[in-house]
């Protein structure tokens, strides 16, 4: 008995420990991860003198001025092309992933292992070996410095991973339940829309978040695909704020707060959605 008791407090003593460095280990983490984007948004504030004299200081003076400055020359510009063209190629591309997911989960083709890799061979493709390719392509079709460009782009090179991970979500749903509403009368596509769809509610939200996440930071097809301002993404808009207010960072640092903001704000709101969605889908 004594044995017995001695052993648990052993064992909760190193619960206790185990607990106690996993806890610190993600309060640093937390630190190292938010404190960068909670410096950046209070270097907005100050001026270059208290920038360089004081930096982990708070502002002297709390002034929106560097904010609207920054989004009056250019910033807004560049969040509505980035806002377009992220919002168009997500739903291009969860809609596209989804139904064929669906097509390959759900429905009887022939040769479907071979379709399978097929698609998601399309992984294996590299961005930068592709640049010229589809630089000549995009100007043969008149779409090289437009939305679509970036739209088309953002949606072919996004499909195959979406796929993947829809497919595996799909892959552990019931299939008494096609069944059932093929014996009622509903088509392929009524049991996409009413039934499948809504029951792939987690991974489609991790898919968009995901999406949202790699379209809104992507800088190398936007710089390559776009020239003109009025259609360049953020990163890209970024890089000339930056080449305009090169010495003024208060100004250079509001615009990259204002960048963030949206990314941060969406990931936070569906954030339960997300880690449930990857883990149920890629976990299958």
């Amino acid at each position: 008995m004594t044995a017995a008791v001695g052993r648990n407090r052993h064992v909760n003593v190193w619960s206790v420990i185990a607990r106690t460095f996993l806890y610190s280990f993600l309060v640093c983490l937390g630190v190292v991860v938010i404190y960068p984007l909670i410096w950046m948004a209070l270097s907005g504030f100050k001026d270059n003198a208290q920038i360089f004299g004081d930096p982990f200081a708070l502002p002297a003076h709390w002034s929106w001025n560097n904010y609207v400055q920054a989004w009056n020359q250019g910033v807004r510009g560049y969040v509505t092309v980035s806002v377009l063209v992220t919002v168009a190629s997500a739903i291009c591309t969860v809609l596209i992933s989804a139904w064929t997911a669906f097509g390959l989960t759900r429905t009887r083709m022939p040769a479907k292992p071979l379709v399978v890799a097929i698609v998601l061979g399309g992984l294996m493709l590299s961005p930068t070996v592709a640049i010229i390719p589809l630089v000549k392509m995009l100007q043969a079709l008149g779409l090289y410095n437009t939305y679509w460009a970036l739209i088309i782009l953002y949606t072919a090179f996004r499909v195959p991973f979406t796929t993947f991970l829809i497919r595996a979500y799909m892959l552990d749903l019931p299939g008494d339940i096609d069944e059932a509403a093929t014996m009622d009368g509903a088509s392929e596509g009524q049991i996409f829309w009413r039934i499948t769809l809504p029951l792939c509610r987690p991974i489609i939200i991790s898919c968009v978040i995901l999406h949202v996440l790699f379209a809104w930071n992507e800088y190398l097809f936007a710089m390559v695909f776009t020239s003109g301002s009025d259609v360049q993404t953020l990163p890209v808009g970024l890089t000339s704020i930056m080449a305009t207010h090169g010495t003024n960072y208060a100004v250079v640092f509001a615009a990259m707060t204002i960048s963030a903001l949206p990314i941060v704000i969406v990931f936070f709101a569906a954030q339960r959605y997300f880690i449930r969605g990857l883990s149920e889908g890629i976990g299958k």
